[in-house]
Order: C-alpha cells, then structure tokens, then sequence
C-alpha cells in the first residue's frame, strides 16, 4: 500500500528555515521523479521543486534561491529546505511522485504539513 508522510512544518517568523520531510512507502521510487507542492486556501496546488531520478532539481520561480530539495533514494526520503522564509510561503505542503500517484481512479495525496510563516 503506497503512502506518503509528510512532516517538519511548523510556524516560524519571516525570515526563518524550516526542513520538511517526506516518507515513501509502498512503491519503488526510485526510479521516479519526486515533488513538494503546497496550497493554500481556495487556490489549486502549486509545484515547487522537483528532485529528479537522477538528481536534478528545479524550482518555482517564487522559491528559487531560497528552497532546496534533495533525496535520500536508499531510505526513500525526501527533504525540503526552506531558508529566508516569506509569509506568502504560507501553505499545506505536500510531496508526490511525478506523475502524481492514482490509486483507484484518484490521486493519492498524504496529510501534508503545514507551514506558517508569520510574526
């Protein structure tokens, strides 16, 4: 059974870090791109990084500089460093295989974690 969990938001001032976490289980990944997204309240979830097979990464524009996304492919982990965090970073994050997981005609999404970016 797949599952994601995804973990370490919290509130933090402007400025801030936060690490998040996200656990795979359930399916080979490896071998898959992986993502972070987040949304907010009434608006469609937003990509923000991808970490690649291979390694590779890229970024929403909005994060780039200050996000970094990695993966430890043994442990089927992967992280999110946010460094110079904006109240605008505001959001439920959550992570995802790319494509994003179907499980019985729907896509499957964990918990998330949520980010508050606030003084």
């Amino acid at each position: 059974q797949v599952q994601l969990v995804e973990s370490g938001g919290g509130l933090v001032q402007p400025g801030g870090s936060l690490r998040l976490s996200c656990a795979a289980s359930g399916s080979i990944f490896s071998i898959y791109s992986m993502a972070w997204y987040r949304q907010t309240p009434g608006k469609q979830r937003e990509l923000v990084a991808v970490v690649t097979s291979g390694g590779s990464t890229t970024y929403a524009d909005s994060v780039k500089g200050r996000f970094t996304a990695s993966r430890d492919y043994a442990k089927n982990i992967m992280f999110l460093q946010m460094n110079s965090l904006k109240p605008e970073d505001t959001a439920v994050y959550y992570c995802n295989r790319v494509p994003v997981i179907s499980t019985a005609g729907a896509d499957y999404w964990g918990q998330g974690t949520q980010v508050t970016v606030s003084s």
